[in-house]
C-alpha cells in the first residue's frame, strides 16, 4: 500500500513538473531584467523609477509561485493574495514607464485602481464565487491599466526611435491582454485548479507573458540606457558656468543643423564681451563668472528651441539661429547686445556696464561650419575695430543695417 502511495505521488510530482516549469520561466526571465534596473540604478541613483522596474518582477514571480505551489490552499485566499502581488507588480510597471517621460498615476489612482481589481476578485471570491469572471477582472483589468499609461505615454510617437518602440510595445502588451483572455478561457473556466493549471489559458497566458513582457522589459531597459547615455553626453557637452554647449557640443551639433539645412535659411552669430579681462582686473573673477552666468541665461531666454547656444571658450558665445535670415540674425543681435548694455551686475558699479561686439553671417549654399564661424569671427573683429558695442552683418561697413553703435 505504502509503494503504491510512493508511486502515485511520484506521478504527480512528475506529472506536474513540466507545468510548473514552464510557469516559472516567465518569472525568472523578468527577475533577471529586475537585477538590471537595479544595477542601471545604482548607475544612476536619481532615476528612482528604476526601482519600481527592479521590485515589479519580484513581485509578479511571487505571486505565480503563490498560485503555483497554491500556498495558501484553499482557492479563495490563494486567488486574492497572488492577485496583490501581480497587480502590485502591474501597477508599479505602469507607474515607473509614466514616471520616466515626467508623468505618473499617483498613489491615489494606484491605490484606486488596486481596490478596484482586488475588490471584484474578492466579490466573485467569497460572495459570489465564479473562477470565470475573476479572470476576466484580472487580465482585463491589467489590459485598461497598461492601456491608460500608453495613452498618457501617446506623444512618445514623436519622439525619439527608442520612445516610439518603448509606446508600440507598451501598447501591444497592452492589448494582447483582451484577445488571449477571449481565445483561451472563452465563456467557462476549468472546473478544478488542477484542470486549470493544465488549460490552454494558464499555457498561453505565462508563454506571452515570457515573451511580450521580456520584450517589454528589454524596450524599457534600452530606453533607460539611452537616457543614462544622453546624460552623459550632455554633461560633455555642456558648459558647467553658464549651463549652455560647450565648444565642442556646440560644433558637434551645428555641423549637423548645416548638413541638414538644404534650402532653409539659418544664421551664425559670434559675441565677444568687450573688456572682459578687465573686468576681471579690476573686480575679480567672481564678478567675472558672474557676468559669463549672466550673460548665459540671457542667452538661453532670449533663443527659440530650435536655436543653439554655446560658450565658444572663454568671453566668446555663438548663436546658431535656425531658419532664420541675415536681417533677422540682426534683429536678434541687436536686441540681445542692448539687452546687456541696459543689464546691472551684482559685483560691478552702477557705471560699470557691459557691452558685447557680434559679428553676423547667413548661411551660403554649401558652405561649412568652419567657413560660415570665419566669416562671423571676422565681422565680429570688424566690430571692436570698430570701437566695440556693436553688430556688423557685412564685411563692408556701409550702408542700412549693416553696422549700429549704442547712442546712447
Amino acid at each position: 500500500m505504502r509503494g503504491r502511495l510512493r508511486r502515485w505521488a511520484r506521478y504527480r510530482l512528475d506529472d506536474a513538473t513540466p507545468r510548473i516549469t514552464m510557469a516559472l520561466i516567465g518569472p525568472g526571465v523578468l527577475c533577471v531584467f529586475g537585477l538590471a534596473f537595479l544595477w542601471a540604478w545604482t548607475i544612476e541613483r536619481k532615476r528612482h523609477y528604476l526601482l519600481l522596474l527592479a521590485a515589479a518582477p519580484c513581485l509578479f514571480a511571487l505571486g505565480v509561485m503563490i498560485q503555483v505551489f497554491h500556498w495558501p490552499a484553499n482557492t479563495a485566499p490563494n486567488a486574492l493574495l497572488s492577485a496583490l502581488f501581480y497587480t502590485s507588480a502591474v501597477l508599479l510597471t505602469a507607474e515607473a514607464i509614466l514616471r520616466r517621460s515626467g508623468k505618473r498615476f499617483g498613489l491615489r489612482t494606484d491605490a484606486a485602481m488596486l481596490i478596484a481589481v482586488l475588490g471584484g476578485l474578492w466579490y466573485f471570491a467569497y460572495i459570489a464565487p465564479n473562477t470565470l469572471v475573476r479572470v476576466y477582472i484580472q487580465n482585463f483589468g491589467y489590459g485598461v491599466i497598461l492601456l491608460l499609461a500608453a495613452l498618457r505615454l501617446v506623444h512618445l510617437r514623436r519622439g525619439a526611435w527608442i520612445d516610439r518602440a518603448l509606446f508600440w510595445i507598451l501598447s501591444a502588451f497592452a492589448l494582447h491582454f483582451f484577445p488571449r483572455t477571449v481565445l483561451t478561457i472563452g465563456l467557462s473556466a476549468p472546473p478544478t485548479a488542477g484542470a486549470f493549471g493544465a488549460s490552454l489559458f494558464w499555457a498561453t497566458l505565462h508563454l506571452s507573458l515570457a515573451v511580450l513582457g521580456a520584450g517589454l522589459a528589454l524596450a524599457i531597459l534600452a530606453a533607460a540606457l539611452s537616457d543614462l547615455i544622453e546624460d552623459l553626453r550632455r554633461e560633455r557637452d555642456i558648459d558647467g558656468l553658464t549651463g549652455i554647449l560647450n565648444r565642442q557640443g556646440f560644433e558637434s551639433r551645428a555641423a549637423a543643423i548645416i548638413a541638414e539645412a538644404g534650402r532653409t535659411p539659418c544664421t551664425l552669430i559670434a559675441c565677444d564681451l568687450d573688456h572682459f579681462k578687465q573686468i576681471n582686473d579690476r573686480h575679480g573673477h567672481a564678478a567675472g563668472d558672474h557676468v559669463l552666468k549672466a550673460f548665459g541665461r540671457l542667452l538661453r531666454l532670449s533663443a527659440r528651441a530650435t536655436d543653439l547656444v554655446g560658450r565658444m571658450g572663454g568671453e566668446e558665445f555663438a548663436v546658431l539661429l535656425a531658419g532664420a535670415t541675415r536681417d533677422g540674425g540682426f534683429e536678434f543681435a541687436e536686441r540681445l547686445r542692448i539687452e546687456l548694455s541696459e543689464a546691472e551686475f551684482e559685483f560691478l558699479p552702477a557705471s560699470g556696464g557691459v557691452t558685447a561686439s557680434l559679428g553676423i553671417a547667413e548661411l551660403r549654399p554649401g558652405e561649412s561650419m568652419s567657413h560660415l564661424f570665419a566669416r562671423a569671427d571676422r565681422r565680429l573683429y570688424q566690430a571692436k575695430a570698430a570701437g566695440r558695442n556693436r553688430t556688423v552683418a557685412k564685411d563692408k561697413l556701409s550702408g542700412r543695417g549693416d553696422l549700429r553703435t549704442d547712442q546712447r
